[in-house]
């Protein structure tokens, strides 16, 4: 028989399309997970609605939970909308690591449009001698920074 733990084993394995260090559970985009005699239910939020990753993910999320044997049915749970305050601690450190820096505060800390961009540490140099240079990065969930400090350029995983 099938465990929830055996399932969300396998999704620990499912790595995200745009950035390759984290899994969809790192990302908090499993929402749910129910499993029965006959079948898997889950919920996956979409970073945001329209993600073009998310055929991608979901494919990904057929193929390893194959091996159990059980057909899959993926809901997307768009409310409440995903946020970055799901995203694990490991997960952050992932990104950090892999060169992206990770949100900075919490989504429910919305700020003005008009207010100074958050203050953003470089993943490599780890100084936040920090500035925004373009609001969009390699992605939509991204905007681009460039360090002072050692002058790289990075991505910033936005707080949304």
């Amino acid at each position: 028989m099938v465990s929830q733990l055996d399932v969300e084993r396998q999704l620990g394995e499912v790595m995200d399309p745009e950035v390759p260090v984290l899994s969809i559970v790192d990302l908090g985009l499993v929402r749910s997970v129910q499993v029965s005699n006959s079948d898997i239910h889950l919920g996956i939020a979409p970073t945001y609605t329209g993600c073009p990753a998310m055929d991608v993910i979901h494919d990904r999320i057929r193929e390893a939970l194959a091996p159990l044997g059980l057909p899959v049915h993926i809901k997307p749970e768009i409310h409440p909308p995903w946020t970055t305050d799901w995203m694990s601690e490991a997960g952050k450190k992932k990104l950090e690591a892999y060169g992206i820096a990770p949100p900075v505060g919490k989504a429910s800390d919305k700020r003005s449009l008009w207010a100074p961009s958050p203050t953003v540490r470089c993943p490599r140099c780890k100084s936040d001698n920090t500035a925004l240079i373009s609001l969009f990065g390699s992605t939509a969930c991204k905007s681009l920074y460039q360090c002072r400090s050692c002058d790289e350029p990075f991505d910033y995983f936005k707080c949304f």
